[in-house]
């Protein structure tokens, strides 16, 4: 019996949407490391993982298990804040609020952003045009959803917060747009 060893119509077309998709993938950045220097103006850029940043020492990091996270945090929370998740605009309890006070992180309650930096973007998230102080906030970028972003930590517990864009207003035209699950506000006194 004779085999025919060339490959049929439908072979060739799975191999060229193969080729096509990888290529399309690599074009688009997937097979980009997370890490990039810095892109955004004023945004501290980590060189590291999360849990690695070498702004802080070792003994102020917060390192908790997936499991510790859980019993601590509410599941919007864990959703935001360890699995990177996003709160539907407009929903959120700080994006309409106009209180005098500190946003600090809801996983490890040290103080992010002052109600003094905060502004209405429009956006249905509180947005500030800076951090309350250097180094407290980091960035990676983010090259999910095909396209390119930068992503906001905590710099304590390498928490989710949201992400910073070039579109905010002066002094520093930076937009960090965050989500409020990833928040505590304290009230000033």
């Amino acid at each position: 019996m004779k085999v025919n060893y060339a490959a049929s119509p439908a072979t060739e077309m799975n191999r060229a949407i193969y080729c096509w998709g990888l290529s399309f993938m690599l074009w688009c950045g997937c097979g980009q490391s997370r890490l990039a220097p810095a892109t955004v103006a004023g945004a501290t850029m980590s060189t590291h993982s999360p849990i690695m940043i070498s702004n802080w020492d070792m003994k102020d990091k917060v390192i908790k298990t997936e499991e510790e996270w859980k019993q601590e945090l509410t599941p919007e929370q864990f959703r935001v804040l360890r699995k990177k998740g996003t709160e539907r605009a407009f929903t959120g309890e700080y994006w309409n609020n106009h209180e005098p006070g500190i946003y600090c992180c809801a996983a490890c309650s040290l103080a992010l952003f002052g109600s003094e930096h905060k502004f209405d973007s429009g956006t249905g998230w509180p947005s500030f045009y800076q951090p309350m102080k250097e180094g407290y906030v980091v960035s990676e970028a983010d090259n999910t959803l095909f396209i390119r972003r930068t992503e906001v930590l905590c710099a304590r517990c390498g928490g989710h917060l949201g992400h910073v864009f070039e579109d905010g207003p002066k002094p520093t035209g930076l937009r960090y747009c965050i989500n409020s699950a990833a928040l505590k506000f304290e009230k000033k006194q």
